[in-house]
């Protein structure tokens, strides 16, 4: 069990900086799944804080074609960062349930800012089939959910990198990607140019994943009070993980997946975690939903012994 015994949960239902919809329910698949039963059968107290408020994209102009709904995204990012802030200082672990990847600029800079009160700094991980690091210069598909990593690492559209007052959220070379199989052309190069540790199906495949992760749990914990896990479903092979909005072949085992996140539960170094990229419109019978609150539940201490 994680040394904080209360865990806060989140919900952040931005359906905004997604190509495909449905993203917003989300949160609310996650729930039906079990989730607060299943981390209080390993002994935590479970304090529901509801979901942050979201615009209803229906209802709003798209905005610029590289970045779209951006406005509504920071003002949501904002919301998330104040409450996982809180929730830190209440002496409990935010556990952030999206949603598309965007949250992440909010639910980090809320970690980050917590300890850059203390002047300590996070790591990332980041599990997930793409790298997430392009801006509003290089997006192919002007979707926001593409963009939160680079925006921690100081580097994406100011509305994001400037949640807090602060940037970067992040040192580059205290991040890891884990499961990185497609990612744009520009996107790559800036990923080479930014000392961004980027673990692909590749490195995985020839050397295995408990090697990958304690390499990964390492140069994230350098230097560091701990480490903010960013578990995108989509880093999950489609044939485990079917509700996805931007499914990649290839992807993470079942038993890859718990494997990664058992160890990371055993490095004692996890200080925050969310999961995002839950779309039940694309699932089958909640089935992703279900996976992530396996994720979760291994992330934070569940074992078989």
């Amino acid at each position: 069990m994680h040394s904080k015994s209360t865990i806060a949960i989140i919900g952040a239902p931005v359906d905004l900086g997604a190509g495909r919809r449905g993203v917003d329910m989300g949160p609310s698949a996650i729930r039906v799944a079990g989730l607060g039963r299943r981390l209080a059968a390993l002994g935590y107290t479970i304090e529901d804080r509801g979901n942050v408020a979201v615009e209803q994209a229906e209802a709003i102009p798209a905005g610029p074609a590289n970045s779209h709904h951006l406005p509504e995204i920071a003002d949501a990012c904002g919301r998330v960062a104040a409450l996982v802030t809180a929730v830190l200082e209440q002496g409990k672990l935010p556990l952030i349930l999206g949603g598309d990847h965007s949250i992440s600029a909010g639910s980090v800079s809320g970690v980050a800012q917590f300890y850059q009160q203390r002047n300590e700094a996070i790591g990332i991980i980041w599990m997930d089939a793409h790298a997430d690091m392009n801006t509003p210069e290089t997006t192919p598909s002007g979707n926001v959910h593409g963009m939160p990593l680079a925006s921690l690492i100081g580097d994406g559209p100011p509305e994001l990198v400037n949640l807090g007052g602060f940037s970067p959220k992040v040192d580059p070379r205290n991040v890891a990607i884990i499961g990185l199989r497609d990612v744009d052309a520009l996107e790559a190069r800036h990923v080479k140019a930014t000392g961004v540790r980027a673990f692909t199906m590749r490195d995985i495949d020839e050397r295995g994943m408990p090697a990958v992760m304690q390499e990964a749990i390492a140069l994230a914990s350098a230097g560091t009070a701990g480490i903010h896990l960013s578990f995108d479903m989509d880093s999950i092979d489609p044939d485990e993980a079917p509700g996805v909005g931007t499914p990649v072949r290839g992807g993470l085992s079942y038993r890859e997946m718990h494997l990664a996140m058992e160890i990371l539960a055993d490095s004692g170094q996890l200080v925050s975690l969310e999961v995002v990229e839950v779309n039940p419109v694309l699932d089958v019978a909640n089935r992703t939903a279900d996976l992530a609150v396996e994720v979760l539940t291994s992330a934070l201490g569940k074992k078989i012994l």
